[in-house]
């Protein structure tokens, strides 16, 4: 089915199509051939595709944002152990330990789904779709950016609803921008948000005993070294 897409798609380059009727009547044909879920998750991530191709700054600014949004999250999923008294409650460093193996957890699921299915970017099954950005050859299914993402927002979010609201909304900006910035198709952000959900259920509710140890652990190295910083926060 590829080489025939392929072969489509260079005909209709060669003849009087245009970059977008190429990508559009190579979907055409791949929609009677694939399952239609597959054919609908073509079709929507060509739409969004064309749509983002003639508002070119859209795919611009979500590029960037795309670059920086990942080790943003990263870094205020790490200040979470930082809102943790030395001494205190360990409601933020649990929040902290559980998003982080979460985001591991997903990462590694995704792994093992690519081993069984490797899935192709769309832009390599479709060489007309266009990117903005950098052209990764991993498995596209699931998506690894919205897994982790999602992973950790969700785990935040079985913390504090609050907090974890703000980390779910990033995730969403993440897991939507990697669609309009040709990288992923839909389907791939979807599973990757259940694969981070499932990971945050199985880090939060199923092995937090683990977790809580560990923090118990870290938390002996990490305290005395936050104590003085909290010292100079609290009036004299």
């Amino acid at each position: 089915m590829r080489g025939w897409l392929r072969r489509k798609t260079r005909l209709c380059h060669g003849g009087a199509l245009g970059g977008s009727d190429a990508l559009r009547v190579a979907l055409d044909g791949v929609s009677t051939s694939v399952r239609p879920e597959m054919a609908v998750d073509y079709r929507v991530y060509h739409a969004i595709n064309q749509f983002v191709y003639h508002h070119a700054w859209l795919g611009r600014e979500l590029s960037a944002l795309e670059k920086w949004a990942v080790p943003v999250i990263a870094v205020a999923t790490f200040a979470l152990w930082l809102l943790a008294r030395p001494g205190g409650t360990r409601k933020w460093k649990l929040a902290c330990a559980c998003a982080l193996g979460s985001a591991a957890l997903a990462l590694l699921i995704n792994q093992a789904i690519g081993k069984v299915w490797h899935r192709q970017r769309p832009f390599a099954a479709h060489p007309a779709a266009h990117v903005w950005g950098s052209r990764s050859h991993d498995p596209s299914f699931p998506s690894d950016h919205a897994s982790a993402a999602f992973a950790i927002a969700f785990a935040v979010f079985l913390f504090d609803r609050l907090v974890g609201s703000v980390f779910l909304a990033a995730a969403v900006v993440i897991g939507a921008g990697r669609v309009f910035i040709g990288a992923h198709y839909p389907l791939d952000v979807l599973a990757g948000s259940l694969v981070g959900l499932a990971s945050a259920l199985l880090l939060v509710r199923v092995a937090r005993p683990l977790v809580d140890r560990l923090v118990r652990l870290v938390e002996r190295a990490t305290d005395p070294l936050l104590a003085p910083l909290w010292r100079l926060r609290t009036p004299q």
